[in-house]
């Protein structure tokens, strides 16, 4: 009963909140600027990610121990949203913020929050050990190598990719809201079995649901770097919780992960820098949106492959779980050929002169 009564509290108290936000956040200045992207709409209370992210303070720090792996969580919480927050309102420097994203996965890394195996089954016992050096630290104690490695590059990874994903309203709140169902289903699952953890999901996801009724298209708020960066690096941290599941939370956010590694690769193919965007290159929903679709229709996309790929990995093994990544992997590619093509043809519509 507690796992539907808490997420519900939870939702209530972020939909008050954000209702709140409508009056308050315009009363405290605390705005987008439309004008600066070419825009003609009036501006939106922005970021309204803090709201969440502070809701979700509240109720972890209520249900979990008190321990130095939950202390690790919160103060990486809390420095990454208020860098943020600061980068929403007046702008931080990207190589800043990366650096601040590294140091919040390795202090929550350093804490605890950890993957010590990945398993494999293309190897001999299934299992890719990451704890085999130990570097010693006077602080922490022993830590990892290989874990701290991947443990931090996956952490930064899921920040950035719902981040970039960001590009049309309601499209991080929705995929995350997926991704958490998904995870506390996992956890009440007889391979996990983590009720406290299920907990911690659906709280999540009653979150996501309360800011998706306001961000969704067209949209009333706007969540911000605040609220992307929160809701991927909980996605990831949440995978740790569970015992590593990098597979169940790939097959979640596969649409906003390959997403990013094909955007990376374009960039880099044509000697652009991979962290700055530009006119050429955008990420698949931008380009799905030149096309002529609309944005509830490219959420919808999103939405229904996060769902099939994400509740299918709860019933399959490791090697089907690649395979369907495999699979995943090719549908994002022929989308984004398909998405090209259309870019390019309207492009040359457009330039063509009549």
């Amino acid at each position: 009963m507690k796992l539907v009564i808490i997420p519900a509290i939870a939702f209530v108290l972020c939909v008050l909140l954000h209702w709140i936000a409508l009056k308050d956040f315009v009363k405290l200045k605390l705005l987008d600027n439309p004008e600066k992207y070419g825009l003609m709409r009036r501006k939106l209370p922005y970021p309204t990610g803090i709201l969440s992210v502070l809701v979700f303070l509240a109720f972890f720090a209520f249900l979990s121990p008190w321990t130095v792996q939950t202390a690790g969580i919160i103060t990486g919480i809390f420095l990454l949203a208020l860098v943020s927050f600061i980068d929403d309102r007046k702008g931080i420097d990207p190589k800043l913020r990366l650096v601040i994203q590294v140091i919040v996965a390795f202090l929550i890394f350093a804490t605890g929050s950890r993957i010590y195996t990945l398993t494999n089954p293309m190897i001999a016992d299934g299992l890719i050990k990451l704890d085999t050096l130990d570097i010693p630290t006077t602080l922490f104690g022993p830590l990892p190598l290989w874990s701290g490695i991947f443990t931090i590059f996956w952490l930064v990874l899921c920040m950035n990719a719902l981040n970039w994903f960001d590009g049309i309203p309601g499209q991080v709140s929705t995929i995350s809201t997926i991704g958490y169902l998904v995870i506390g289903a996992l956890a009440l699952s007889t391979r996990v079995n983590q009720p406290e953890l299920s907990m911690i999901a659906f709280v999540l996801a009653g979150i996501c649901a309360a800011g998706l009724l306001f961000d969704f298209p067209p949209n009333k708020v706007l969540m911000g770097d605040t609220g992307a960066m929160f809701f991927g690096l909980m996605l990831g941290v949440l995978t740790l919780y569970a015992g590593g599941k990098v597979a169940t939370a790939f097959l979640v956010l596969g649409v906003p992960l390959i997403d990013v590694f094909l955007v990376v690769i374009r960039r880099l193919s044509k000697g652009a820098n991979p962290m700055r965007g530009n006119a050429t290159d955008e990420h698949l929903h931008h380009r799905l949106m030149n096309k002529g679709w609309s944005e509830r229709k490219v959420i919808l996309l999103t939405a229904g492959l996060g769902t099939l790929f994400g509740i299918t990995a709860l019933f399959l093994s490791t090697g089907e779980k690649m395979i369907a990544a495999a699979i995943l992997f090719l549908l994002m590619l022929y989308l984004s050929r398909y998405s090209r093509q259309a870019s390019t043809d309207q492009t040359a519509s457009v330039s063509t002169p009549h």
